[in-house]
């Protein structure tokens, strides 16, 4: 019946605008859109989807299910979608597990085109319904303005969460939070006013973590699920611009370590396993239950000489939070001595069932290595392999769970291969992709507009409080707490 209603609709389009639709009326291929949502798989929570034809030419869309449709126009290339009352009643009438079918017809005084229908299917799981991230210029060198903001999937707005122009349009990054809560989230702030901001219940606190012991401040956050512990690594970081390799910048490690953060105590721990100065230690992440820290490793070099021979291993380790100790043995999950890659940013799934991380062929700042890819451990069986149904030809890297575990958002170049833009991939029970698509967005264009990229994109159960004056104030204001180092 929807069939022939599209039909009927495309007969009343084609005579009240005398269009020839060439072939007779038959279907064309399916039609090139973007973003593309052909056959993927979305969550019931969203804002309406949009999406516009490549072509750039008038077109219509017809949103249908079996019990309600509605239909969209586009001029010249803009967006196709329902309204927001329409979409709800489409996600209504898909039912919990169903799909929600479009057809497509271009319009040109010259002819036209009727394509073929295809599903987007709707998830019984909802998504977590903010993503936080940073937005840069690409090349990291050049740069006035940044800031860490938040996007609402439920609305399709953006806001900040803390913009540098009120902290002396200084560096920020490194921004966390705990087991995707919007009431506990730190992050970083570089040159003037530097230090770490801590926000935990509206409550915040400035942090200089340099201490005389460890050869920077915190980095590379991960927080512990009871939320008394966050583990950072220390760097010694250098950077480097390539003029020909493709890969085109380069950021390296002199010397790394991995300590923990007592929230309560203001002290960093460690264990030699984790500070030694024969290997370069980095990315720390604990496990949902807070048992284990998992981490990378490898064998220090001279750098930079030797900055494309480091390769690190995906390591772990036992944590008892009641002692604040570690464990005497390191497991080793993938090994760069025997397998010739490099492991970076592993992320565990809420439920502890899988492990994500990125492989390249070197290093550990893979946001900028063409050979990038996600791969996936299954810890239950022991089985790793590559995440194929969410790599490209370009560079996927730094990703987050979300807190049911059936989402996952990640980076990657694949649309120009110059500016990380969040993706967005329905994870099975598993642990199988469904197809991704990019962050949604009112307009289609955006991408192309935003000449800035997304960093370290994560979920958070809701929009973070505004806390921008108080965590400018702290910022300008406050000399900061310091921060231990407790020997073991």
């Amino acid at each position: 019946m929807k069939q022939l209603s599209l039909l009927l609709i495309v007969s009343a389009i084609v005579v009240s605008c005398e269009i020839d639709l060439t072939g007779g009326g038959r279907l064309y291929r399916l039609p090139d859109i973007f973003p593309d949502y052909i056959e993927t798989t979305i969550p019931p929570n969203i804002a309406p989807i949009s999406f516009r034809l490549r072509k750039g030419v008038d077109a219509y869309a017809l949103f249908y299910t079996d019990t309600y449709d509605c239909l969209a126009y586009s001029r010249h290339g803009e967006a196709l979608s329902p309204t927001r009352k329409e979409w709800k009643r489409l996600i209504e009438s898909c039912g919990s597990s169903g799909y929600i079918k479009v057809g497509v017809v271009e319009t040109s005084p010259i002819g036209g085109k009727m394509y073929e229908p295809f599903n987007i299917y709707v998830s019984a799981d909802a998504i977590d319904p903010v993503i936080a991230y940073r937005l840069i210029e690409p090349g990291y060198e050049l740069w006035h303005e940044m800031g860490i903001y938040q996007y609402d999937l439920r609305t399709g707005k953006q806001s900040p969460i803390l913009e540098n122009r009120t902290t002396g349009n200084n560096c920020m990054n490194c921004h966390s939070f705990r087991m995707q809560s919007p009431d506990s989230m730190l992050l970083h702030l570089r040159a003037r006013y530097a230090g770490t901001l801590v926000a935990i219940d509206g409550e915040v606190e400035k942090l200089n973590t340099r201490t005389d012991s460890t050869i920077s401040a915190l980095v590379y956050p991960s927080w512990h699920p009871s939320g008394r512990f966050v583990a950072f690594s220390v760097n010694s970081t250098q950077q480097a611009y390539h003029t020909t390799d493709p890969n085109r910048v380069e950021v390296f490690d002199e010397a790394s370590d991995v300590v923990v953060y007592d929230v309560e105590r203001h002290e960093v721990v460690t264990a030699p396993p984790l500070f030694a100065s024969d290997a370069f230690e980095t990315f720390p992440t604990f496990s949902p239950d807070g048992t284990r820290m998992y981490f990378c490793s490898a064998e220090a070099k001279p750098m930079p000489a030797s900055y494309d021979e480091v390769r690190y291993s995906l390591c772990s380790i036992a944590f008892d939070p009641a002692t604040r100790s570690f464990g005497a043995k390191v497991d080793t999950l993938y090994n760069a001595n025997t397998e010739g890659c490099s492991a970076s940013f592993p992320r565990v799934s809420p439920d502890g069932r899988f492990l994500v991380y990125t492989l390249a062929s070197y290093g550990n700042f893979s946001i900028w290595h063409k050979d990038a890819d996600l791969h996936i451990i299954d810890l239950e069986k022991g089985v790793s392999r590559r995440f194929d149904e969410l790599n490209s030809s370009d560079v996927e890297s730094y990703h987050s769970w979300s807190s049911n575990g059936r989402w996952l958002v990640f980076s990657s170049r694949r649309l120009d291969g110059l500016y990380t833009r969040p993706y967005i991939a329905h994870i099975r029970p598993d642990g199988r992709a469904d197809k991704p698509f990019p962050m949604p967005q009112r307009d289609p264009q955006h991408y192309d507009r935003l000449m800035k990229s997304y960093n370290i994109p994560e979920f958070i159960k809701d929009r973070v409080p505004d806390l921008r004056r108080r965590l400018a104030k702290t910022a300008r204001n406050d000399a900061g707490k310091d921060i231990n180092f407790v020997s073991r």
